[in-house]
């Protein structure tokens, strides 16, 4: 593909490094982010900083967001002096988790004028994934965007087209996240069942990695971030709480029972409310260890 003028929206955590690839790709980038010192490494790469989302609206035809929340992803794309009241985008790449009501209320908002193709595309991989490339990005709108798109998406991972109903990408994310953060909740309390009962939680990881338990939890978070102590997976726990509560409210509206999503909704709570929003999810497992007096460390 061509270079493209491209926009984007959101430089924080996931968006940066998924920018920088849109760069290193060779695509010319007009950015925006209101806080402080976001963008800067962008820039310094050779990026042009706008002074709001309009304005990258009017300097670019695709515009990507990765934005922390619903509300604001609305407010992004459809309030004042918002990407919906730029001249020139024409299409709006959401790459965010904001539940599939809220996608679908914001492709509707965008209809009537039929001039903004929303696209919905939330992406799951973490930091990492958006660093190396190796994301997974699950994609809904129409057929014919996505195959226009897919040599630019392709920049960031690996592509799902998962269908042209507005939403559908973001049930796939909240399922997704769900199960990730089931398998951490309930890894959490074995691990810290094995270890009062005195196994070593080493041992534990190389005989469940090869057995029925294993799970994304026992294969890379535990030992990358919690065995070491590190707690640094890279992914906030107010963030997977949020995940989680949208699924579990998305699914009570469409009448299906979440039994085991609703306790991991709760557990994610008290560990938010506990340590923080900014702490890391594996911190999850703190809570656990707290009720039963013991440390599930790795180290030796």
């Amino acid at each position: 593909m061509s270079t493209l003028d491209l926009g984007f929206v959101g430089v924080g955590r996931m968006g940066t490094p998924m920018a920088t690839r849109l760069m290193a790709a060779g695509h010319r980038l007009v950015i925006y982010d209101p806080a402080p010192g976001a963008g800067d490494a962008l820039v310094a790469l050779g990026a042009r900083r706008a002074a709001s989302a309009a304005e990258v609206a009017m300097a670019a035809d695709t515009v990507f967001i990765s934005l922390p929340t619903p509300d604001i992803v609305q407010q992004v794309v459809l309030g004042p002096n918002g990407l919906s009241a730029g001249n020139r985008v024409a299409t709006i790449v959401d790459l965010s988790t904001t539940g599939p009501r809220v996608a679908a209320g914001v492709a509707a908002a965008l209809a009537p004028e039929q001039r903004i193709t929303f696209v919905d595309a939330p992406v799951s991989g973490g930091v990492t994934g958006a660093e190396k490339g190796t994301l997974a990005v699950m994609v809904s709108c129409p057929r014919a965007r996505f195959d226009a798109l897919a040599p630019v998406l392709g920049h960031f991972g690996k592509l799902f087209f998962v269908g042209e109903k507005p939403g559908l990408a973001q049930t796939m994310k909240l399922v997704n996240n769900l199960l990730a953060a089931t398998a951490l909740a309930i890894t959490s309390e074995g691990f810290v069942m094995g270890v009062k009962a005195g196994l070593d939680p080493r041992v534990m990881v190389d005989v469940i990695n090869v057995s029925s338990g294993r799970n994304s939890a026992t294969q890379d978070k535990f030992p990358r971030a919690v065995l070491p102590r590190t707690f640094d997976f890279g992914f906030a726990t107010g963030l997977s709480y949020k995940d989680v509560r949208l699924c579990v409210d998305e699914a009570e509206a469409m009448g299906v029972p979440m039994v085991v999503g609703g306790a991991v909704r709760q557990f994610l709570a008290m560990a938010s409310a506990t340590f923080g929003a900014a702490s890391d999810f594996t911190s999850m497992v703190k809570l656990v260890e707290q009720w039963a007096g013991v440390e599930v460390d790795g180290r030796g």
